[in-house]
């Protein structure tokens, strides 16, 4: 599929500011959270003899206890309370050294196998040249957030960072989004929104009047509807950039600075 604009509304002018979440946006998360867990299984079945459909199965549901009980904030998202609930779970006691190195398996696995959507990088430095501010709004704890912005050498391209631990709420809450628009000086109709979760990322963003455009792969749930759906929908970050271009936003032919020898 190519961009379409399901909503048919326009943005008038070039935004003052982009905002952006992270997770399944920039890159794809399916793959990476999948390595990740073969990792910390390969780990539990080696070192507690505990079989990974077994420690699978428990993950899952010390990952459903700590969202019931904490869903919401950045801590309900925590992969070293989920370790360590699970090995609660599994009759084991808190086992500290172990949660914790079962959660450094996960994260250090993780990264190692995230990859950056093709285009991202290309799109986030067109919005720099144009003189757009962005701000990375995603759920999630501060420190690793900011981890895998180190690791995808994106530490230094975006002018501000808003997570659900400095907010107090996860998305859909307006308070990720109103502390980033005061961070950037912005108004809603100033701002646009990319993300791809259609509760969290776009209806969130739209109550609060801000532009949406939705990245959109498989897997990706997709509202129609005016009061929620995304107003432009996209496949690939050069359909998204090629558009902003063509409305003037965007200067694609810019040259791009030399490396230096």
């Amino acid at each position: 599929m190519t961009l379409s604009r399901p909503t048919k509304t326009t943005f008038p002018r070039k935004p003052r500011a982009a905002l952006f979440d992270l997770d399944n946006t920039l890159y794809a998360y399916a793959p990476a959270h999948e390595e990740a867990m073969r990792a910390v299984c390969d780990k539990a079945k080696n070192i507690l003899k505990i079989d990974a459909d077994v420690f699978n199965e428990t993950f899952a549901k010390a990952r459903t206890t700590i969202k019931q009980r904490l869903g919401g904030t950045a801590a309900c998202h925590s992969r070293l309370l989920f370790m360590q609930n699970t090995l609660e779970l599994l009759g084991l006691k808190t086992q500290i050294h172990m949660a914790l190195d079962l959660e450094q398996t996960y994260w250090r696995t993780f990264l190692s196998q995230a990859i950056l959507f093709p285009g991202v990088k290309e799109f986030l430095a067109a919005l720099r040249r144009a003189g757009i501010a962005t701000c990375l709004v995603t759920d999630l704890e501060a420190q690793i957030q900011f981890r895998k912005l180190v690791y995808f050498g994106l530490h230094e391209t975006f002018d501000f960072v808003v997570t659900s631990e400095e907010a107090g709420a996860d998305k859909p809450s307006a308070a990720p989004f109103e502390l980033a628009l005061a961070k950037l000086g912005a108004a809603p109709q100033e701002t646009i929104m990319i993300g791809e979760e259609a509760i969290t990322d776009i209806a969130g963003a739209k109550k609060l009047g801000i532009f949406t455009v939705q990245k959109r792969h498989p897997g990706v749930e997709v509202f129609r509807d005016l009061k929620r759906g995304a107003d432009i929908l996209f496949d690939h970050f050069s359909e998204i950039e090629s558009h902003f271009a063509e409305s003037g936003w965007l200067d694609i032919t810019a040259p791009k600075v030399a490396k230096k020898a």
